[in-house]
């Protein structure tokens, strides 16, 4: 059954790639939704997929890619569906 789940992510997380990494997480686990910087320095995440690969993917934002550096992930799983065709990079 398909999740929709809100992440937020603190830390040095922009500028080190995290974007374009969490583009390719997404991929490889079949979450669609995008990934976009923030004004306050934080990644905003919205992703849907099946819960376990949604939980996969929420275990890699809490590392993110090798020079970044994750202080905090806020997160929450909702039941509202957006249906998104694939995983974006925005702004």
């Amino acid at each position: 059954m398909l999740k929709h789940l809100n992440i937020k992510i603190f830390g040095r997380v922009q500028g080190v790639f995290f974007r374009h990494s969490t583009k390719q997480k997404a991929e490889e686990l079949n979450i669609k939704g995008f990934a976009r910087n923030e004004p306050d320095g934080t990644v905003y995440i919205e992703a849907e997929g099946e819960e376990e690969n949604l939980k996969q993917f929420l275990d890699w934002c809490h590392q993110g890619p090798i020079l970044a550096s994750v202080k905090k992930v806020e997160f929450e799983f909702s039941s509202e569906i957006r249906n998104f065709s694939e995983f974006v990079i925005l702004g």
